[in-house]
């Protein structure tokens, strides 16, 4: 199968062509140029995906560039390395330490070694091109902009945005999912998830504590948004005249069909991601605590365990297997994640609708304390019992009465 590239940035297309339309001469401009400078970097990241071991591994090590409102990278001069210290320019440092945040993320949580666990040396390159409306990752380091100073701003100054910029680095070494359709908008919620729990993880947010959005600082004081996306709430980061109402689904039902193409946002990759965004939302708040440990480690080996082509249900059948792996059928925390799709509309495969409903019903009967996740825990997972034992009785006398009908005939 041929992989297909494409670059993976923060700011949807969606919304950089919506500015195409303002009338303001300047965010028009910066919009135009955003565009055409991500068309170009299309091409140069489908070619430099056709070379293999191109990121050499250094430890992790993090070295920052200054372009200088340059867009070749080659060009940009060393503003701050490992064993430096600290910068004058603050976009120069907080590039380091979102690249170090990321890092010592992935390590002490899941115990990788860098993006792509062979400790990959991480790059970042700030201040890239003029007026630049966007970051992104091309394969081998992140590139930050500036913003228009208008709409947007210095997009290093969002941790998360770097944590999931840089996570889809981890994507490309674990599933490759391909980007575009479904698969596409799992890379992109992917990112977010683990943009989410990178900033969470820092700031030592609980479920309860977090705000769930990214790219909340992203936006210039005078913009009415919230942030890019919500995954507590898809479709309500914001709803304004410039960008007009966030279109990001929370339900399969709400599924966007777009075409696989640039307009199309290759099938909806950064607007359909918020239905697993919200699962894995759902999935954090109905297990409580810290989202980056169960919740997060579900999600992690379930990314590992897919593959480029994988689907949201093939996504949300290997969640459920992983939670069971890890922490046992009928525990806590399946029971959180099966609720969780269930939830967003995508049936966990295999799990009988009534059995699927009883332990939703039996998961939210339980109260959330903050710490461990459930109050009442035992009584839930009695009462679950008791509930699957007579829906096993039933199916059980519905195959006697067909047994019995067969041989009748």
């Amino acid at each position: 199968m041929t992989r297909i590239c494409r670059p993976n940035c923060i700011i949807p297309p969606h919304l950089l062509e919506k500015l195409l339309r303002s009338d303001d001469s300047e965010v028009h401009k910066a919009a135009l140029a955003t565009l055409l400078t991500t068309a170009s970097l299309r091409g140069e990241r489908t070619v430099r995906a056709t070379f293999a071991g191109a990121a050499a591994p250094g430890n992790g090590r993090r070295t920052v560039f200054d372009c200088q409102n340059g867009r070749v990278l080659s060009l940009a001069e060393t503003a701050r390395s490992e064993d430096g210290p600290p910068s004058a320019d603050e976009s120069v440092n907080r590039a380091f330490d979102g690249l170090g945040a990321t890092r010592d993320f992935y390590h002490d949580v899941f115990s990788r070694n860098s993006i792509d666990d062979q400790g990959m040396r991480l790059d970042g390159y700030v201040h890239f091109s003029s007026h630049y409306n966007n970051a992104f990752w091309d394969g081998r380091q992140m590139v930050f902009g500036d913003g228009d100073g208008k709409i947007f701003t210095d997009f290093t100054a969002s941790v998360d945005v770097i944590a999931h910029e840089l996570t889809h680095g981890v994507t490309e070494n674990t599933a490759a999912l391909v980007y575009h359709n479904q698969s596409g908008a799992l890379n992109e919620s992917v990112s977010d998830v683990f943009g989410s729990l990178v900033k969470q993880w820092s700031m030592k947010q609980s479920v309860d504590e977090a705000d769930w959005l990214i790219g909340a600082e992203v936006f210039t004081p005078g913009i009415e948004a919230d942030a890019l996306r919500s995954m507590k709430a898809p479709g309500q980061a914001y709803d304004n005249p410039l960008f007009g109402k966030d279109p990001q689904p929370d339900h399969m039902s709400k599924y966007a069909n777009l075409p696989d193409s640039d307009n199309g946002d290759f099938g909806g990759v950064h607007i359909n991601s918020g239905i697993p965004n919200r699962a894995f939302y759902l999935t954090a708040a109905g297990i409580g605590g810290f989202a980056w440990e169960s919740p997060g480690l579900i999600w992690y080996e379930s990314l590992k365990a897919s593959s480029a082509e994988t689907q949201f249900q093939d996504f949300a059948d290997t969640t459920y297997q992983k939670a069971e792996e890890l922490f046992g059928a009928g525990s806590h925390e399946q029971l959180a994640v099966l609720a969780a799709w269930q939830d967003v509309g995508v049936q966990i495969s295999g799990v009988p609708t009534g059995v699927a409903r009883a332990r939703s019903l039996a998961a939210g009967r339980n109260g959330h304390d903050g710490r461990d996740g459930l109050v009442g825990r035992e009584d839930g997972l009695a009462a679950l019992s008791k509930q699957i034992g007579a829906l096993s009785l039933q199916v059980t006398g519905l195959a006697k009465d067909v047994t019995a009908l067969k041989a009748g005939r």
